[in-house]
């Protein structure tokens, strides 16, 4: 299930507006970054309502980078999360570091 992140929905969204995309991008990257430091901290601490949340706030890059499946993935690891399942842990990291590494590209 490797997917490749996108642009397109930021593309349409800029409208050709590049301030704008470029401004959205540093949103996003740095949302990321915080985003993915307390996911960790929350998984290795075994609170699974916690990381509960912060696969629901990653999901939303997710979506936004284009990446369907992978958004499939993270609602269910979501669900399963608050059933205190971590079963699609490593698939859902190696979400994250796909997203990780084109972020570092743009």
């Amino acid at each position: 299930m490797i997917e490749t992140p996108n642009l397109s929905y930021i593309d349409a969204l800029s409208d050709g507006d590049d301030a704008f995309k470029h401004k959205i991008l540093n949103i996003i990257k740095n949302e990321y970054i915080l985003e993915r430091e307390i996911y960790t901290k929350n998984l290795l601490s075994k609170d699974h309502i916690a990381t509960a949340d912060n696969v629901h706030k990653l999901k939303h890059k997710i979506s936004i980078l284009g990446l369907e499946k992978s958004y499939e993935l993270a609602q269910e690891y979501e669900h399963q999360l608050r059933e205190g399942k971590f079963n699609l842990k490593d698939k859902f990291e190696v979400t994250l570091s796909i997203i990780a590494n084109f972020l570092k590209t743009i």
